[in-house]
C-alpha cells in the first residue's frame, strides 16, 4: 500500500526521529512511505493534489492538528499519531480543538504513546471517537438507522411511534430518556445500573437486562406478552406523575431559590 505520512520534520525534533522511526515500521511491513513536512503545505486542496501525484491509497498524520487537520474531507482513510503538543497544548486553544475532534470523527484510529496522553485526549474529544465507531457498526447492520438530533417536540412524536426505548448506557445519573418515554407511555427496556435500577423497577415500572443475552430474551418477551405491556406501561406513566411531577419541580425550585433570597437579606 501507499501511504502519505505527514508530520512535522523540523531536524533534531522528537516529532521528527518519531516519523522516521514509523516509517521504518511501515516500510519493514513492505508498504511505500511517502513522508512529507507538514510545515510545507497551507492547505488540504495542496494535499488533495499530492495524493493524486504519489497516487497514495491511505494516509497517516502525526500531529492532531498539524497534520490531521490537512488530511479532512480527502476520500482516502488515515489514521492519526498524537504528537503530544496537540494533546498538551492545541488542545486548550478553542478553535484548534474544535478543528482536531472533527479530524478525529474521520479518521479510521488514533495512536497515543503513553496511557496518561491517551486519558487526556479521551478527556477531550472521547465523544467523535465514539461516534465514529457507532456510525460504522450501524452501516453494517441490517434494520438499524442512526438518527440525527431533532427538536423535542419531533423526538416525543418519534418515540410514541417505537414499541420501546432502549437505554444501554454503563453510567447514569437519572436518566430523562427514561422519564419521558414513561411519560410518553412507551414501554423502556434499560441496562441494569444504579442510576436505571433507581428509576425503573424490574417488572414493575420497565425491565432490567445485565447483557445482550439478558435483553434479547427480555425484548422478546415484551412483544409476545400484551399484558406485561400494559402493565408495564400504566406503571411508569403513574410513577412519573408521582415522583417526578413538572409543577412539583418548578414549585421546589422556586422555594429553594426563595431561601437564596431570604440568606441575601440576611
Amino acid at each position: 500500500m501507499r501511504l502519505l505520512f505527514l508530520a512535522v520534520l523540523r531536524p533534531h525534533t522528537g516529532n521528527a526521529v518519531t516519523a522516521q522511526r514509523v516509517r521504518a515500521h511501515l516500510e519493514a511491513a513492505g508498504h511505500v512511505c511517502v513522508l512529507k513536512d507538514a510545515f510545507d503545505f497551507e492547505s488540504p486542496s495542496e494535499i488533495a493534489n499530492l495524493i493524486l501525484a504519489e497516487n497514495c491509497e491511505a494516509a497517516l498524520a502525526l500531529h492532531l492538528y498539524r497534520g490531521g487537520r490537512l488530511l479532512q474531507g480527502h476520500r482516502i482513510p488515515f489514521g492519526i499519531i498524537f504528537g503530544g503538543t496537540d494533546v498538551n497544548e492545541d488542545a486548550n486553544q478553542g478553535e484548534k480543538n474544535t478543528v482536531m475532534g472533527r479530524v478525529l470523527e474521520e479518521a479510521r484510529f488514533a495512536v497515543a504513546f503513553t496511557e496518561s496522553m491517551k486519558e487526556m485526549a479521551q478527556a477531550q474529544w472521547v465523544d467523535p471517537v465514539f461516534t465514529r465507531e457507532v456510525k460504522a457498526k450501524v452501516r453494517r447492520a441490517a434494520g438499524v438507522r442512526l438518527i440525527g438530533e431533532m427538536p423535542q417536540e419531533d423526538l416525543h412524536a418519534v418515540v410514541k411511534n417505537c414499541f420501546a426505548v432502549v437505554n444501554s448506557s454503563v453510567s447514569e445519573g437519572m436518566s430523562a430518556a427514561i422519564l419521558e418515554a414513561m411519560d410518553l407511555e412507551v414501554p423502556v427496556l434499560a441496562r441494569n445500573i444504579p442510576g436505571n435500577a433507581a428509576v425503573v423497577k424490574h417488572e414493575v415500572t420497565g425491565l432490567l437486562f445485565s447483557n445482550p443475552q439478558e435483553f434479547v430474551h427480555l425484548a422478546k418477551r415484551l412483544v409476545s406478552d400484551p399484558a406485561l405491556e400494559k402493565e408495564i406501561v400504566g406503571n411508569g406513566r403513574e410513577y412519573v406523575r408521582m415522583y417526578h411531577s413538572w409543577q412539583v419541580e418548578r414549585d421546589t425550585y422556586q422555594q429553594l431559590i426563595s431561601k437564596l433570597e431570604g440568606s441575601t437579606e440576611d
